[in-house]
């Protein structure tokens, strides 16, 4: 396509090149030749006052070696013999031929007959004949011999000139069009490469938004396919990772009952199995993790009544609890709270921290779950009496617990729960429950703004509130101190 270009581009300032330059030479050349003969004229009009005032020979001679041409050998005068009728005595008695002459005899005497200049082809040159009216009513005739120089003077740097103004032409023109073809072809030839490397897996690659509106639209075009490629697989990997940590529950369920079967080759082998589906399940999670999912929450449309959700999964929960002697607390449900998060979404999250909460406390550990709603947002609060996190930071980065290699942990539970908050412009944090474990803080909000500063102290004293309403309601179930 370059070349293509290239060649285009040449044969067509070529063509105008020609079209332009051999026309204006030929005026070049009629334009010196019409400056040599206007000359001639001119220096042939110098001898018209000595012509009209005498014919005597030695004054016309001396006439014509006063002039520069005759000085030359370029001038000459030519008288014919008079008419004795008209002149009387003393004229000439025959005809005159003063200097050089170089046209032929028949061609003076053309001139001397019809009265008009002529221009005679002569050795070496051209002879202009230029007819003058003698005061005896002869026609006298004045020859100015003009070299061939004179008439193709400057046409040859002329030509040279124009030549080199062509040839710079074509050579520019040349340089302009490979250039330009240049800026045409790399960017196709980035698009094509890129979209052979997005072809062969390389999902990153992106082609610079850059050349001809053309290819630019193209450019932008192929960056936004490649983008919803990324963000499809994203997403099937997102699906496949949330699906499979979904999972847990009831495998959390199987894997408690497994462990009350007893002794026997029958409970040995569920507890294998429930085991290995435990195992295979962390296989399909960690695979589906490769790279990191696109926030789905907060579409238009999505929502759900966030007390509805909880009390739901809180009985569920609530039975699995009551056979490990777990003391459950339930509060801030007795309303509606409507958020923008859909129902399976908020049941994951809410599953995913309850399930934490069974796998990494000892049984009996007490756990709560309060809901609060602050006007722009809502405050679910997950708290536990067991052992705590030692480093809630590391535990917040997306497969920390994985990295770390705890038993049967993923990784994937606090960043389920991490993007249902922010979907919302809310956000996820890990602190030091009144219970005297740790206290998953969620806060979703309600318009899709991010809390700001203000607004995330304002969490805070609501979880102390709520600390402070768990410790009263703790030393009133104790009773009076003895």
């Amino acid at each position: 396509m370059r070349w293509a270009l290239v060649k285009v581009c040449l044969a067509v300032t070529a063509m105008v090149v020609i079209a332009f330059a051999v026309p204006l030479g030929l005026v070049i050349r009629e334009m010196a030749s019409d400056r040599a003969f206007s000359d001639a004229e001119r220096q042939a009009g110098t001898i018209a006052p000595t012509l009209s005032i005498t014919t005597d020979r030695e004054e016309l001679t001396r006439a014509v070696l006063s002039t520069e041409p005759g000085d030359r050998g370029h001038l000459a005068v030519h008288v014919p013999a008079p008419d004795r009728s008209r002149t009387g005595e003393g004229a000439a008695d025959g005809p005159l031929d003063i200097g050089t002459r170089r046209a032929t005899p028949k061609d003076v005497a053309t001139v001397q007959k019809d009265g008009r200049a002529s221009i005679a082809e002569v050795t070496g040159g051209f002879a202009l004949l230029q007819p003058t009216a003698l005061s005896t009513g002869e026609i006298a005739v004045v020859e100015v011999f003009v070299p061939e120089g004179e008439v193709s003077n400057g046409v040859a740097t002329a030509w040279l000139m124009l030549a080199g103004v062509g040839v710079a032409l074509i050579v520019g023109s040349v340089a302009v069009a490979d250039r330009l073809g240049v800026r045409m072809v790399q960017p196709a030839q980035r698009l094509a490469g890129a979209a052979q490397d997005l072809g062969e897996g390389r999902l990153g690659t992106r082609v610079p938004e850059e050349g001809p509106t053309e290819l630019r639209s193209a450019a932008v075009a192929f960056n936004s396919m490649a983008d919803q490629v990324v963000q499809l697989l994203a997403n099937e990997r997102e699906l496949a990772a949330d699906l499979s940590h979904r999972l847990r529950t009831p495998l959390t369920v199987l894997r408690l009952n497994a462990a009350s079967l007893g002794e026997g080759p029958a409970a040995e082998q569920t507890r294998a199995a429930v085991q290995q589906l435990e195992h295979e399940v962390d296989t399909i999670i960690r695979t589906a993790r490769e790279q990191r999912p696109q926030t789905q929450g907060g579409q238009p449309g999505a929502g759900c009544d966030a007390s509805e959700v909880i009390r739901e999964r809180m009985g569920f929960w609530s039975a699995l609890a009551e056979d490990e002697g777990r003391e459950v607390r339930l509060a801030g449900v007795d309303r509606t709270v409507r958020i923008p998060v859909a129902r399976p979404e908020l049941a994951a999250a809410l599953d995913a921290l309850l399930g934490n909460v069974f796998r990494h406390t000892p049984e009996g550990t007490a756990f709560a779950v309060d809901v609060h709603h602050s006007g722009d947002a809502v405050i679910v609060l997950v708290s536990d009496a067991g052992p705590g996190i030692d480093d809630p930071k590391a535990a917040l980065a997306r497969g920390a617990s994985g990295r770390a290699g705890s038993s049967g942990s993923t990784g994937l539970g606090l960043d389920i729960v991490r993007r249902v908050a922010e979907s919302t412009g809310g956000d996820l944090r890990i602190g030091r429950s009144v219970l005297g474990g740790t206290e998953v803080r969620i806060w979703i909000g309600l318009h899709g703004n991010r809390p700001e500063r203000g607004r995330r102290g304002h969490g805070r004293r609501v979880g102390r509130r709520i600390g402070r309403q768990r410790r009263e309601e703790n030393r009133a179930a104790a009773g009076p101190p003895h």
